[in-house]
């Protein structure tokens, strides 16, 4: 009998991550829930897997630190045994017109949405099981490349570049490595800072007529690490209702 597959999700406590979580826990994943300062909300959320049935463990790792990106994976397979799927899903977004925007916020942003992945993708790279999935967050703001998202724009680009080489050198392994580019998804992340009148705004540039949900983009998170998505690789799904 083939062991219970794991992955690991990060920045799932909350948000589109513990969506994520959760529907990988329906779907027969062991789930590592990596959180950055709350662990509230993470044990909760493992407790939640468990209590259905499921395997899950909740474990702190800033995914900016080298080190404790490596720890997220020993913790991960002194749980489960193994890593099949890493879904680097942490990042942060803080919104300024280039001209206003200071050192720390670049920093930040490199340190979290860039460093971050890339810390995910190298320890993914050299410890994922052959036949293993690799599917990091971009987002759909690279295409659109709207005015005040200069800076985290740009750290998402460079996820979609690192994505599609290393789907190059790890196809040998049968490793597949793809990004999700989410649209406007309703989150508190997204709905918290906006009017009605805003929100509507940005949902008129949607075709389908509707925000994205957090569990649209568990969805296709769910067929490109399933079974159906194994010929899917080195490719950035933009999942945002036809936005761009």
């Amino acid at each position: 009998m083939e062991a219970t597959r794991s992955a690991i999700v990060t920045g799932a406590s909350q948000g589109i991550g513990a969506v994520v979580a959760e529907r990988l826990a329906r779907d027969g994943f062991a789930i590592t829930i990596d959180y950055a300062g709350n662990e509230a909300p993470a044990r909760a959320l493992a407790d939640k897997i468990v209590a259905r049935g499921g395997r899950a463990v909740a474990v702190r790792a800033d995914v900016s630190d080298p080190a404790a990106v490596a720890g997220l994976f020993d913790e991960t397979e002194r749980a489960f045994g193994r890593v099949d799927v890493l879904v680097n899903n942490a990042g942060i977004m803080t919104l300024s017109p280039l001209a206003e925007a200071d050192d720390a916020l670049f920093d930040r942003h490199v340190a979290v949405n860039l460093k971050g992945v890339f810390n995910g993708l190298r320890e993914g790279a050299r410890r994922i099981r052959e036949g293993g999935r690799i599917v990091s967050f971009s987002s759909s703001v690279v295409g659109l490349y709207q005015p005040t998202y200069g800076v985290y724009a740009a750290t998402k680009a460079g996820v979609e570049a690192m994505t599609r080489i290393l789907a190059k050198e790890l196809g040998p392994r049968k490793i597949t490595v793809n990004a999700i580019a989410p649209g406007p998804v309703a989150t508190k992340l997204f709905l918290g800072d906006k009017t009605d009148e805003q929100v509507a705004q940005v949902t008129k540039m949607i075709p389908l007529g509707r925000l994205g949900e957090p569990d649209d983009i568990a969805a296709a998170i769910a067929f490109l690490v399933g079974p159906d998505g194994g010929w899917v690789n080195g490719q950035v799904l933009r999942a945002n209702g036809g936005a761009v």
